[in-house]
């Protein structure tokens, strides 16, 4: 009796080891990309396609796994209240792996008041397939006075 108590505390030991290792691994999606951090913006086009206004600071950024591709999260704060149309719009992959994305909104309509910097908050979401995520090693998102950036 204690022989096979023994060997199957052994083999569960083993097993649950091995969890660990996989956790930790670039194997499990969950750890594909890390917290996001401030970074330095990159240059754009020179002729954005999109005519809309760049948000202008990105407060927070998140990348969030999913079984089919991941979704990005970005928050930004704007100069007044009412702005509208809010959108992750993605640039090119370069070479080295970096997926710029441009936190793309619309001015209001009418006059606004400024009030409180958590009144001014909008946020924007993008989904992107395990296609789309293959050759990615960096997402940055973009304002137009700073960026943040997520990596793998």
């Amino acid at each position: 009796m204690n022989r096979r108590t023994f060997a199957l505390s052994l083999s569960l030991a083993l097993a649950v080891g091995g969890c660990a290792r996989v956790r930790s691994s670039k194997l499990n999606p969950f750890n594909w990309f890390g917290r996001s951090e401030p970074r330095e913006q990159v240059a754009l086009p020179a002729a954005p396609q999109d005519a809309r206004n760049l948000v202008g600071e990105v407060v927070s950024m998140a990348v969030e796994p999913l079984p089919t591709g991941a979704i990005v999260r970005a928050t930004g704060r704007t100069p007044t209240q009412g702005w509208w149309n809010a959108e992750l719009v993605a640039q090119p992959v370069t070479e080295n792996g970096l997926l710029v994305l441009e936190f793309r909104i619309l001015p209001p309509v009418t006059r606004t008041d400024v009030n409180l910097p958590q009144s001014r908050e909008v946020t924007a979401a993008l989904s992107l397939s395990q296609r789309k995520l293959e050759n990615v090693r960096e997402i940055v998102v973009q304002g137009q006075s700073n960026a943040r950036s997520s990596r793998r």
